[in-house]
């Protein structure tokens, strides 16, 4: 980019610098740059948008200017060049179009700071030479701290209980400060010259402070580019441990500039218990600590562990109440019926549903065991081996996520039980105590009559809704129709809890052939014999029990979580997809998208002009050239040169583009949930840090350390000299000099 401004610039002399060197080296003045591509979130200087280039040139005004012989001579531009220029100027900001009237105007009121290379402003004040190396130092600070974050290195080091008395050892970011000071870094060698070996050069509360400076300004690089795509959604995923303490991921999505759907993670938020507190938390942390309007909120959706669904959907609840256009959502990374079953109260389905994740959690760890699973598959399936190797390919996926999960669950069941059995019994060395003991465990568990009965019963109820959430996790057609088919659904559901004695009483049978097959027990669970002390009523039968504990609430909980998830909002919302092109074809472009994109009618430039719009829209497609393939996906529809011309369109595509709902087509764009599960997964609980993790999964996001270095100046004044950036460690006594 700097090559290019180097070239619109016209300075001859600076093109044979790198890239970096122009970077490090050379500014250019703020009035070169449209307003439009100049953006003003940052308080303390100008920030260019990344496709900002310089296109403002008063090419001749040197000429009568007799103070600025000195200058370089500037090539005046023939009008064809202007006229080249400024054509390219349109075509790049093609993208700035869409931004709203609002953000313009607020742009318009603030002033550019123009500070530069060429034309420094005279008024600024120089700094001290004290003051230029304390800015140097803490840069380099923030440098260690950034690649700390990174490279995914926690702070600490050795823990000081695993040290013997009186012995220092550094930590983690005192080791590599140690290391660059030896690799010749002068700034820090001067600080530390005269400094005694037993000191922590950065106290535990500057770095702290220090990293929540990293995390904000990490954070804000993507929040300010969901600012300029005005729309977003917000999703959470699971609950998660951060060193011991619960924190709920959030996640925004967004179309950007390029009109790309993003999904970007932007941070923890401390878990509450009480949902109404945690709704109040929620709401603050994204509208005042990281300054997202939730007016422009059309979409919220929450992945839930077991337990957890209740509380999140009083925060939907409340967020609904001020925000009505924030659609409650299905999240499109989570199977519907994966969702219903975490979300359905009853204790037995949660201590299934963590039993399930165990067992899968056990044979993805050892591939070993698999291979011993899958011997046992070969064995009970040799009269079926195309079913075997069917359940083999499975068993080496995630098949816990599946829309046909319990259906795959059942199907194992013998041969998981056979398998744990066979390791936990294994007297010679081939496994290790903890899968042996492992393995006993949850043997143990998967032929409790309880579990047995209580996958059955949600495999037989999540049938009726496995291919209504598999559409919905399909293509985009898939999702429109599956939309009207949700009344079949529930209307099926309904005639179930009509009969539901017959019905339970099927499940019920299949259950205990199961438990036959195990050669389990079947009888009431032991802690409600317990609890009724030997006065057990003769009547209570197993069925019985199971029907109303079980079956009732299963199907009553699934028929209200749909009517909720699938409320009339966000249907009329779904119903709007017809504006894709391939839907429109299989309706024979006989739609009425008018009526359903009224709830988006104030989100568009131009809602009087909508109904002519759609007609156009729909006649552009219907005699569009033999040869033209209808766009599928809002993806494709949104990267069409001409959608330009259809603004109250695009503006519709991107709204419901950012459904929770809607897939992310391109993959790339969904890193954030991916390097968020990755870090998880390979960092232990008590290392992880909610600033790091930030920045470790955030690895690529472009940083200003100088935008650091200022704002840790005027956050924390007192904290800049020299003398408060060490303390004693470890308690050992301050040596008298290095």
């Amino acid at each position: 980019r700097c090559q290019r401004w180097v070239e619109n610039c016209r300075r001859a002399d600076l093109e044979d610098k790198t890239p970096d060197q122009l970077n490090k080296h050379y500014r250019l003045c703020a009035k070169h740059f449209e307003t439009s591509m100049i953006c003003r979130s940052s308080p303390y200087r100008t920030v260019l948008r990344d496709n900002a280039v310089p296109t403002i040139f008063d090419l001749t005004s040197h000429l009568n200017n007799p103070h600025s012989r000195h200058r370089k001579r500037i090539k005046e531009l023939s009008e064809d060049e202007i006229r080249t220029l400024k054509q390219q100027k349109i075509d790049e900001a093609f993208e700035r179009e869409q931004a709203t009237q609002e953000l313009n105007e607020s742009n318009e009121q603030n002033t550019v700071s123009e500070e530069g290379g060429e034309e420094q402003e005279e008024e600024a004040v120089p700094l001290t030479l004290e003051e230029r190396e304390n800015k140097d130092y803490l840069k380099s600070l923030f440098e260690i701290l950034i690649l700390m974050g990174k490279q995914n290195i926690p702070l600490d080091g050795h823990n000081v209980d695993e040290l013997p008395e009186g012995i220092f050892t550094s930590d983690n970011f005192q080791a590599l400060l140690e290391y660059r000071i030896n690799a010749g870094d002068e700034v820090l060698r001067k600080r530390f010259e005269m400094t005694a070996v037993n000191l922590e050069y950065c106290s535990k509360t500057q770095q702290k402070q220090m990293l929540e400076i990293c995390e904000s300004c990490v954070r804000e690089e993507t929040l300010r580019e969901v600012r300029d795509s005005h729309f977003f959604s917000i999703v959470t995923d699971e609950v998660v441990d951060i060193a011991g303490e619960e924190h709920l991921p959030v996640l925004v999505r967004f179309v950007d500039d390029s009109h790309n759907l993003r999904e970007e993670f932007i941070g923890f938020l401390p878990y509450e218990a009480d949902p109404e507190i945690l709704a109040v938390k929620f709401h603050t942390t994204i509208t005042e600590k990281w300054g997202l309007n939730m007016e422009y909120c059309r979409g919220q959706a929450y992945i839930v562990s077991s337990g957890f669904a209740s509380k999140m959907k009083v925060v939907a609840t409340r967020l609904l109440e001020k925000y009505p256009q924030a659609v409650y959502t299905l999240c499109s990374s989570c199977a519907l019926n994966v969702w219903l079953a975490k979300s359905v109260p009853v204790v037995g389905v949660s201590i299934a549903l963590g039993t399930i994740e165990e067992v899968c959690c056990l044979f993805n760890q050892s591939p070993q065991l698999l291979v011993e699973l899958d011997n046992t598959i070969s064995v009970l399936f040799q009269n079926n081996k195309e079913k075997g190797n069917e359940l083999k390919e499975i068993c080496r996926s995630q098949w816990t996520g599946r829309h046909d999960a319990f259906e795959v669950l059942v199907d194992l069941m013998q041969a998981l039980v056979l398998c744990l059995d066979a390791v936990s019994s294994d007297s010679s060395v081939r496994w290790n105590n903890f899968i042996a003991g492992r393995a006993f465990v949850l043997s143990s568990a998967l032929t409790d009559f309880d579990f047995i009965v209580t996958i059955v019963i949600l495999k037989n109820v999540l049938s009726f809704t496995r291919a209504f959430g598999k559409n919905l996790q399909g293509q985009t057609s898939d999702v429109f129709f599956a939309a009207s088919s949700l009344t079949a659904v529930l209307h099926s559901l309904n005639e179930v809890m009509e009969n539901i004695e017959v019905y339970h009483e099927f499940w019920f049978e299949e259950a205990t052939n199961l438990a036959t097959k195990l050669d389990v027990q079947i009888k009431l669970p032991g802690k409600f014999r317990r609890a009724r002390q030997g006065n057990l009523d003769s009547e209570v039968t197993s069925e019985n029990y199971y029907k109303e504990i079980l079956s009732v609430p299963t199907v009553e909980h699934i028929i209200q979580e749909l009517k909720d998830i699938f409320s009339e909002q966000h249907l009329k919302a779904l119903k709007c997809l017809s504006l894709v092109p391939s839907v429109m074809g299989q309706l024979k472009f006989n739609t009425s998208e008018e009526h359903h994109a009224d709830m988006y009618k104030n989100d568009l430039p131009n809602p009087d002009t909508l109904s002519a719009e759609l007609h156009c829209w729909r006649i552009k497609w219907k005699h569009r050239g033999k040869d033209i393939e209808l766009p599928a996906t809002i993806y494709e529809a949104l990267h069409l040169p001409d959608i330009k011309f259809f603004p109250n369109v695009y503006a519709l595509l991107k709204v419901l583009c950012i459904l929770p709902v809607m897939k992310v087509e391109n993959e790339k764009y969904e890193i954030g949930r991916k390097r968020l599960k990755a870090y998880l997964k390979n960092t232990l609980t008590e290392q992880r840090s909610s600033n790091l993790a930030l920045l470790n999964i955030n690895f690529d996001i472009k940083h200003d350390l100088d935008l650091m270095v200022d704002t840790y100046i005027k956050l924390y004044p007192d904290k800049v000299e020299f003398q408060e950036d060490f303390i004693p460690s470890n308690n050992s006594e301050v040596a008298e000099d290095a």
